[in-house]
């Protein structure tokens, strides 16, 4: 065996692996990305349990779905009712 022929065995080996991370880059670069999940706030002023509030919300779900938002799928639609307290006047926010 020659004394050159020692380094180019080492440089083929060297070329091949680096020739074959350069090929697995791209396809682990353009892998399918998945849906970013939006998240939507609805501050009602009205009580939960009213059915004008129901029947907003059951809309404003309608409305987004026909453009294509889902709630779970691609939209999270979080809501929080404020409960109104008679005698002293103050809203309060229920979690």
């Amino acid at each position: 065996m020659k004394r050159t022929s020692l380094p180019l065995l080492r440089r083929r080996e060297f070329i091949r692996l680096l020739g074959g991370a350069a090929a697995g880059c791209p396809l682990a670069a353009r892998a399918q990305q998945a849906d970013r999940m939006r998240r939507i706030g609805i501050l009602m002023t009205i009580a939960a349990n009213d059915p004008e509030a129901q029947a907003r919300i059951v809309m404003f779900a309608q409305s987004l779905q026909a453009l294509g938002w889902t709630d779970g799928r691609n939209a999270r639609i979080d809501i929080r009712w404020s409960t109104a307290r008679v005698d002293t006047g103050v809203n309060r926010l229920r979690w």
